[in-house]
This record gives C-alpha cells, sequence and structure tokens, in this order.
C-alpha cells in the first residue's frame, strides 16, 4: 500500500492479535480475552425477530442490497494513526485524535429493530470494552457523553490508505464501464445492467474479481496473523516486518464500514423501514415486490432518501445482492435459527462480504 510510514509499528496490546509478542506475559496461553481487554472492531452480522407487525403487513419478499466496495469505500478519507502509540489515562476523547479508547457504551440505548452499532453482533455492550476511535466519534454523534478510562493514541496522522482507495476506486469504476454498468445510468437502468454483466465477458469478470479481492485482501493484510503451523505464540512472524502491517489501521477501516452501514440503516428507519438482517456489507429489508426499488425511500421529487441507501455503481453505493420469499425468510430466522443475509443469493451461495 502506498503511503508515509516508514518503519514497522507494533500495535497498542489491545490491538495486538493473541499470538503478537507484546502479550508474552500479560496474558496466559488459550485466555480468552474479554472486550475490555482486546479490541474487536468487525463488520456486522447481525438478524432478528420479525415483528407482529412485520407479519401482518402482508410483505411478499426479502430483497437484500450489498454495499459495493464497501472496505475500500470505507478507507476513502480516513484519518489513521502513522506513528506509535502514546498510552494515556483518563483522557478527554478526540474525535480527530487516531487511537484505541477504553471506554463503557452500554448506557447508550438503541432500538431493538437496529443492530447496537458498537459491536459485531449487533448486541448491546455490557460494559467498557476497547474501541477505535471512528466507533467512539459514532457514539458521540448519536448524543453520548463517552468518558475514556484509557486510550493509545497515535498524535501522527493523515489519510494513508487514499492513494490505494482512488487506484481501486479508478480500477473499479473502469472495469465496470466496461461491463455496461456505468456512473451516469439511472437506478432501473443500473439494475437491468447489473443482472446481466456477468455475462458480457468472463475475462473482464475475473478483473473485477481480482479487484474486490485486492480491497478485500488489502484490508486483512494489515493484520495477517501466523500461517505457519510451527508458529510458538509470543514468537514474531514475517508478517510483522512489513511495513504496512498495521491492525489499528484495519480496526478503523472496519469501524468506519460498520458505521457507515448503521448510519445509513438509522435514516431509513427514521421513516419506518427497519433492517431484518446483516452480513458485513449486505443487509436484508422486507417489501412488497422484488426490487430494491420497491423499498427503498424516494423524495417528492424522485431522488433517493439523503443519506440512506443509494443504488449505484460507485463505491459506498449499493447493488442488488438478492431477493427472495418472505416465507424463506420467515423460516430461516424463526426454524432454521440461521441469518438470511448470508444466503439471500440462494441456497448454498454464502455471502462471506467483499
Amino acid at each position: 500500500m502506498p503511503g508515509s510510514l516508514t518503519r514497522p509499528i507494533d500495535p497498542a496490546w489491545p490491538e495486538a492479535p493473541d499470538e503478537h509478542p507484546v502479550l508474552a506475559g500479560r496474558f496466559p496461553e488459550h485466555y480468552i480475552r474479554t472486550p475490555a481487554e482486546t479490541i474487536n472492531e468487525e463488520s456486522l452480522t447481525w438478524f432478528r425477530p420479525l415483528t407482529d407487525q412485520e407479519v401482518a403487513e402482508g410483505f411478499t419478499h426479502a430483497v437484500g442490497i450489498d454495499v459495493n466496495m464497501a472496505f475500500a469505500a470505507a478507507a476513502n478519507r480516513l484519518n489513521v494513526g502513522l506513528g506509535p502509540a502514546r498510552e494515556v489515562t483518563a483522557p478527554a476523547f478526540d474525535p480527530k485524535l487516531p487511537g484505541s479508547w477504553l471506554v463503557d457504551l452500554s448506557g447508550i440505548e438503541t432500538d431493538p429493530r437496529l443492530p447496537s452499532p458498537f459491536t459485531p453482533d449487533g448486541e448491546r455492550p455490557d460494559g467498557p470494552g476497547w474501541y477505535s476511535t471512528t466507533t467512539v466519534a459514532y457514539a458521540t454523534e448519536l448524543g453520548a457523553h463517552v468518558e475514556p478510562i484509557q486510550a493509545f493514541v497515535r498524535e501522527e496522522s493523515g489519510y494513508y490508505l487514499d492513494p490505494w482507495y482512488q487506484r481501486l476506486r479508478d480500477a473499479y469504476v473502469a472495469t465496470m464501464a466496461d461491463l455496461g454498468v456505468t456512473t451516469g445510468m439511472s437506478e432501473a437502468e443500473f439494475l437491468a445492467a447489473m443482472a446481466g454483466y456477468k455475462a458480457v465477458d468472463p475475462q473482464t469478470v475475473a478483473v473485477l474479481a481480482a479487484i474486490k479481492a485486492t480491497a478485500k485482501g488489502g484490508i486483512g493484510k494489515l493484520q495477517e496473523r501466523p500461517r505457519n503451523i510451527r508458529h510458538k505464540r509470543g514468537e514474531p512472524w514475517p508478517a510483522l516486518k512489513r511495513v504496512a502491517w498495521s491492525p489499528h489501521i484495519r480496526a478503523e477501516v472496519i469501524a468506519k464500514t460498520r458505521t457507515n452501514m448503521h448510519r445509513k440503516m438509522s435514516r431509513l428507519a427514521a421513516v419506518g423501514l427497519y433492517p431484518v438482517a446483516i452480513n458485513h456489507d449486505c443487509v436484508i429489508y422486507l417489501s412488497h415486490g422484488p426490487s430494491p426499488l420497491d423499498f427503498l425511500p424516494h423524495t417528492d421529487d424522485g431522488k433517493p432518501l439523503p443519506g440512506g441507501f443509494r443504488l449505484g455503481v460507485s463505491p459506498g453505493m449499493v447493488k442488488h445482492e438478492g431477493t427472495q420469499s418472505f416465507l424463506w425468510l420467515a423460516d430461516m430466522i424463526e426454524n432454521q435459527h440461521a441469518n438470511p443475509a448470508r444466503e439471500i443469493k440462494g441456497p448454498g451461495i454464502l455471502n462471506e462480504g467483499e
């Protein structure tokens, strides 16, 4: 990844994976760290029971929408730490200061029809936990007064991932245009083009898959864990020597992906639309028709609801992920107790995010 980092940055101890040398002697082997001992910034995987009102509403379909290049889009204009971490006790929270913050967000009320934006499983925190700056900043955006207990902050910061994002964005948009999907399309035209783009040219589709894999894999490389089966806990591994090995940057990217999703879902909730299931970058809504256009809200002049999900090809906008019947959704949730967002494309076709 391009950027200004000049040396490997060892993480602060809450950011380090279990195998990292910085944890040697701090936690015993096989000990499961609590939220107050480790940062756990991951994308959302959540679903909920249907309400009585939703069952009685007469919905016919469950429609999934998926955020284009979600992790890459989250990296755009993201201020991340570029230097070593400094430990601070009882700091005042600064949303402009990248870092990891130990703070209690369990007192923040959330609608049960929405996931909590502070945990990967969407459940409300039950006490203090470590969060990235992005997550704590979103808590303050929701009106919370936060009082961090401890923090590891990085005064040296910048938009390290911007060149990486811009190259991937340009490659993605250009490749989609080669497949007949362009930025100037109407929503209906976009959906029609997306329905058949994979049949246009198999080689170009393969290029598109490589671009998506680069985006997802690039974020994963920021915290690559040991791959050698002979690795012993507390010993260094090759990935730690990379300049770009920075788990705190990965945490900020994932946190922004999750909070961006929650922000848009909250906007739709304000007009009475609530998600039923989420799997990483895919979210399912109930609908009276099979298309995203059957439920996505628009203003009186026909434009997408400001602050909500927008259909389109650019990273951060959404596409149609799949549609199933309302009865299929109800069975998945009530009888199989499974997340329908994982299989909205069809039985056996798993969605693991981009």
